[in-house]
């Protein structure tokens, strides 16, 4: 009798994996997706240059796996276009990018894949993704465009996982932690917009991917788990808030309509005093002041640098 099967990952998948000074966040993640069934990706893991000696302990743990070392932080855009560069260099028809603090689902490369195989207008297909510390709460299930503050929103971000996104459909933008591109879409659109260095660029790049006439497609039944807590803190830190504000400004110069600057206009920056005191309250002014200084630095053209991110993570120690 035959039996139908769910399609697996072939060798035409490459996963890329960008790690900074996290050895033990980038082993666990190599250890979820080597348990992918009914098989592993190949797997390029980029050392975005480490200072801790991550790199050693990597290659103690695996050393078959080829680790690509950056030699300096190229921040997510540049680090993960270095391996994207080497995966399509070895011939990967797939390439999928995956946080180094994100663990996969034995079952979420293979649906991923899947997706992209139903229809060649999908270009790019992403998880739900729930948070690490409670498999029941949402992290993000892809994204929208909006014209309210901040610019994009995660659906479904810090909710109960209740029965919702059930269904497959079409999204805004996919979340860069898990992300699964074809190649043909990188060959067309081109690879992450490295002046983003860290934060939006995931969202410049769904932008470009619709605009060249492909859809980001959201698959309810691939799972990841994502731990928002990496290298910049994650949540309303200085740092974050910093570059999320540079590169807002950012992504409104590339792709802004009339609408949209209008809504950062209302929402970000004349809600800035109100968000100044609500977080002093809270007891983060840092974060607040760091978003009020993004929007600037990005109104002025600046862009975010290593340097400028460090002076952010030094002041909320």
């Amino acid at each position: 009798m035959e039996r139908t099967t769910e399609p697996g990952p072939t060798a035409g998948t490459v996963a890329v994996i960008l790690n900074w000074n996290r050895a033990d966040d980038t082993i666990r993640c190599v250890e979820a997706l080597l348990r992918s069934a009914p098989a592993a990706p190949r797997i390029i893991v980029v050392d975005n240059g480490s200072s801790q000696g991550s790199r050693d302990s990597i290659r103690a743990r695996f050393p078959a796996l080829r680790l690509i070392e950056a030699g300096q932080n190229l921040g997510f855009a540049g680090g993960s276009n270095l391996g994207i560069k080497a995966a399509l260099a070895a011939g990967a028809e797939r390439v999928v990018l995956v946080n180094n603090d994100v663990e996969v689902d034995p079952r979420c490369i293979a649906r991923l894949e899947a997706a992209l195989r139903a229809g060649k207008e999908a270009g790019a297909a992403g998880p739900i993704i729930l948070t690490a510390q409670n498999h029941r709460r949402i992290w993000g299930a892809g994204g929208v465009l909006s014209h309210r503050e901040n610019i994009t929103r995660l659906r479904g971000f810090g909710q109960a996982q209740n029965g919702r996104f059930r269904e497959d459909e079409d999204v805004d933008y996919l979340p860069g932690c898990v992300l699964m591109v074809r190649r043909e879409v990188f060959e067309k659109v081109g690879l992450l917009e490295e002046s983003f260095f860290c934060y939006m660029e995931d969202v410049d790049f769904g932008r470009r991917l619709l605009d060249a006439g492909y859809r980001n497609r959201f698959v309810a039944g691939a799972i990841a788990y994502h731990d928002a807590s990496s290298s910049t803190g994650g949540g309303y830190t200085p740092a974050r808030k910093y570059m999320n504000a540079v590169n807002s400004v950012h992504f409104l110069r590339r792709h802004g309509t009339w609408k949209a600057w209008l809504g950062f206009l209302l929402f970000d920056i004349l809600g800035l005093p109100g968000a100044f005191a609500v977080a002093t309250m809270q007891g983060r002014p840092l974060a607040a002041f760091a978003k009020m200084r993004g929007i600037i630095d990005g109104l002025r053209g600046v862009r975010v640098t290593p340097e400028r991110v460090a002076r952010y993570v030094r002041s909320s120690r």
